[in-house]
């Protein structure tokens, strides 16, 4: 689905908007739990990371696939962090993959915050 810059930008606007207004809330997927039991990461600076994310880091949106909420669009955007490991003495650059789904009332769901599992294709880069 494409979308182009000043929708991602409005988007992004929302979404960061329900962010510091603490109307969002993270699954507590397998994926998105283990950064925290691979990394030295902190529910702070998971939300300064989701704060700082840019139009370009945008990749695309899609449908949600579930069939009740088949309605719905989700955007993914990818982002490269620098975080110490859980186990390490040297910060390394991991590549995030991050998946909203920004719900009518504003309520903002992040459903994948996770290391990338295959590379990105950015929309903007």
């Amino acid at each position: 689905m494409d979308k182009n810059k000043n929708e991602v930008e409005c988007y992004l606007r929302d979404v960061k908007q329900a962010i510091r207004e603490k109307r969002y809330l993270v699954s507590s997927r397998d994926k998105n739990e283990q950064l925290f039991v691979d990394y030295n990461i902190t529910e702070k600076m998971r939300e300064e990371i989701l704060l700082d994310l840019q139009v370009d880091d945008f990749c695309e949106a899609i449908n949600n696939e579930h069939p009740k909420f088949s309605h719905e669009i989700l955007y993914i955007f990818g982002k490269d962090v620098r975080l110490l490991p859980r186990f390490g003495t040297e910060e390394e650059t991991v590549s995030l993959y991050i998946k909203f789904n920004k719900l009518e009332n504003l309520y903002c769901i992040v459903i994948s915050f996770h290391k990338q599992e295959y590379p990105l294709k950015y929309a903007f880069k």
